[in-house]
């Protein structure tokens, strides 16, 4: 799908990272074909990413996933240049942002970009209120707008009435709602959450994760979430990046990454993952030319329905079951055998 530079937030261009004291050397030997394990094994140059080309959509919910080391952390790092990117180029709104002084750096990190961490980051010795306002405080606004902004910032986020309690007087989960109500306080154009829910327990974990869609429909906010849990990836993300050894090796959305996987990488994430959740109805349906559809005779399902949703309704039935679109335009049949073909097949 092609996107318009006016939908696109951020965009990534031609980026490296090299951790190391020779990354000259190591865009070098890359150049000329090295691989990323005989640079290092060479050079002791480590690469964190690889030749990263893609963007991120205004108002989208982007994970970008992998397993430890594949450079997920180090990729939202570059985003506020918490790290510098050997090469290549990082633009937000259309504007590049990896040649941005000091001063115009700390206008990005403070306006345009709110991170949410693993740990809470939270201090101890500060109330709620005052944790949620530290960055408004530090930025010069005065205490009455500050409390103000973080005051709207609970609400949001579900604390309102905690303002004045202190992180260990909360659980977890309200700790990482501090956290999260910090980095809306100052109205960020885009959240950066990096494994923002995974030290939480499995049911505030599925809390946190329902408030943070509810918080990007209400307030269509851009948010770029790392993580490596495809539950978590699939229940949140529009679209999913996937990063193996530095390097993106797909995008796209949770169905698209199912059914067209690029490597047996991508495709082992969901191994083990409940698939009738994802694939619709219009991506198994077949076509068969002993198979004709009236109207009226047969009810059909609808393309956009899960699996999940018309399991039932196929295995309730002795033939297949007819498939059509938005507008009744017939798309194909699923039969039993089928349906349970393509389940056991992802």
């Amino acid at each position: 799908m092609n996107m318009n530079s006016v939908d696109e937030i951020i965009s990534v261009k031609n980026v490296f990272k090299v951790f190391g004291s020779q990354p000259e050397l190591a865009m070098k030997m890359l150049g000329e074909g090295a691989t990323k394990a005989e640079v290092f094994q060479k050079t002791g140059q480590a690469i964190g990413v690889f030749d990263a080309n893609f963007a991120v959509r205004r108002g989208e919910i982007f994970v970008i996933m992998g397993l430890s080391g594949s450079g997920k952390s180090t990729m939202v790092r570059l985003f506020n240049r918490l790290i510098e990117p050997t090469c290549g180029s990082i633009f937000l709104n259309g504007k590049e942002i990896t040649g941005l002084g000091d001063k115009d750096l700390l206008q990005v990190r403070r306006k345009d970009m709110g991170m949410v961490f693993q740990s809470f980051a939270l201090m101890p010795h500060m109330s709620v209120i005052d944790n949620v306002s530290f960055g408004l405080e530090i930025s010069g606004v005065g205490e009455k707008e500050r409390y103000c902004r973080a005051m709207g910032a609970l609400q949001q986020v579900g604390l309102s009435g905690q303002e004045y309690s202190y992180p260990h007087q909360l659980s977890g989960g309200m700790q990482q709602r501090v956290g999260l109500a910090r980095a809306l306080a100052n109205d960020p154009a885009i959240l950066l959450m990096d494994e923002a829910f995974s030290a939480l327990d499995p049911m505030i974990r599925s809390e946190m994760q329902g408030e943070l869609i509810k918080l990007q429909a209400e307030q269509n906010r851009t948010i770029i979430f790392i993580s490596h849990d495809i539950e978590e990836a699939v229940r949140i993300g529009h679209r999913i990046a996937i990063m193996e050894g530095g390097r993106v090796v797909q995008i796209g959305t949770p169905r698209e990454l199912l059914c067209n996987p690029v490597n047996n990488y991508v495709r082992d994430f969901f191994n083990g993952f409940d698939t009738s959740r994802i694939l619709k109805a219009g991506d198994i349906a077949q076509q068969d030319s002993g198979i004709t559809y009236e109207p009226g005779r047969q009810t059909p399902v609808k393309a956009e329905a899960s699996l999940r949703e018309i399991l039932h309704i196929v295995a309730a039935s002795a033939t297949p079951i007819p498939v059509v679109d938005e507008i009744g335009l017939y798309k194909g049949s699923i039969s039993q055998g089928h349906l349970l073909s393509c389940l056991n097949n992802h």
